[in-house]
């Protein structure tokens, strides 16, 4: 043995099952165990049983039957399927083109006020402070279509006919975009600003002493120090998008004419559209197929960007 591969052999022997239990592993494991059972029990278990369900036709009545792949056959040959999927592409390009800039300028403006600026900050949250279906049931308030509408009597001031809102299937999903918007950006702002506080301040003296603006400081300063956290949100945004339930299901149902079923309201359909227990299999199966896209997405998103976000 070389005076090289003996600290190798000597490290190899410290992780021996012995040193780990002289080093405290036991009782470490014995702390970590709840946690581990509770995340197994609510974690784990649901996503392998999901995974036997797919394979399965159940309604959790009936006993259940072995079906193969024809669960995925089923929901891939559903007219709905693609419906489902284009309405929630559209759902989350429009998320990404309105929601994502908007809470990065407005946390960038507060971080230029000098004065009251933990009243806007407390202001640019309570949206989210306020119960998700109390949302989308106050601006469905909102959105009434009639002339007397909320929404609508604002528009009549400035001389804009009244809108049908979610009512007409051509601006019902950016209405539900623009609430959503709404309610999740403030959260985000707050990401935001806590990142923008961490700028070394002797970046903008550099500038400043350079002659840049405001905008030029925004743009050379603020945006390449927030690289990493804009990556985290973009695709935390995107993932939360694939998965919109809330808006769709409360605000319209999913219509008119099917203009705002998305894939997790397609998943509910397939669960509970009957009294008697749904197709489970059928909802299980696309709730896999959705999974497995965000994953291999994710996995793509972060290897492209891996170089450019550690930059």
């Amino acid at each position: 043995m070389t005076a090289i591969d003996r600290p190798r052999a000597q490290v190899r022997r410290r992780r021996s099952p012995l040193t780990w239990l002289r080093g405290g592993g036991l009782s470490t494991l014995v702390f970590l165990l709840p946690m581990l059972l509770i995340f197994g029990v609510f974690s784990w278990w649901p996503i392998l049983r999901s995974v036997v369900m797919s394979f399965q036709h159940t309604n959790l009545v009936s006993p259940p039957t072995w079906v193969g792949w024809d669960n995925f056959v089923q929901v891939v040959n559903d007219p709905l399927f693609w419906t489902a999927v284009g309405n929630t592409a559209w759902f989350a390009l429009l998320a990404l083109i309105l929601g994502y800039p908007v809470p990065l300028v407005a946390a960038v403006l507060m971080s230029e006020v000098k004065r009251a600026k933990g009243l806007y900050s407390a202001l640019a949250y309570l949206p989210v402070v306020v119960p998700p279906v109390v949302a989308v049931l106050l601006w469905k308030f909102f959105y009434d279509a009639r002339p007397t509408g909320v929404f609508n009597t604002i528009l009549g001031w400035v001389g804009i006919p009244p809108q049908p809102w979610i009512q007409d299937a051509a601006q019902a999903m950016p209405s539900l975009v623009v609430e959503a918007t709404w309610a999740a950006a403030g959260g985000t702002i707050i990401i935001y600003l806590a990142a923008i506080t961490g700028v070394a301040p002797e970046l903008y003296d550099a500038a400043e002493v350079d002659g840049a603006g405001i905008w030029r400081k925004i743009w050379h300063v603020t945006l390449p120090q927030l690289r990493s956290v804009l990556l985290i949100t973009l695709i935390l945004q995107i993932i939360g998008t694939a998965q919109v339930f809330l808006e769709p299901f409360l605000f319209t149902g999913g219509g008119p004419v099917d203009s705002t079923v998305t894939i997790l309201l397609l998943i509910y359909r397939y669960a509970f559209q009957n009294s008697l227990g749904g197709d489970y299999g059928a909802a299980t199966a696309l709730s896999l197929i959705l999974a497995a896209f965000l994953a291999v997405l994710s996995l793509v998103y972060f290897r492209l960007t891996k170089s450019w976000s550690q930059s």
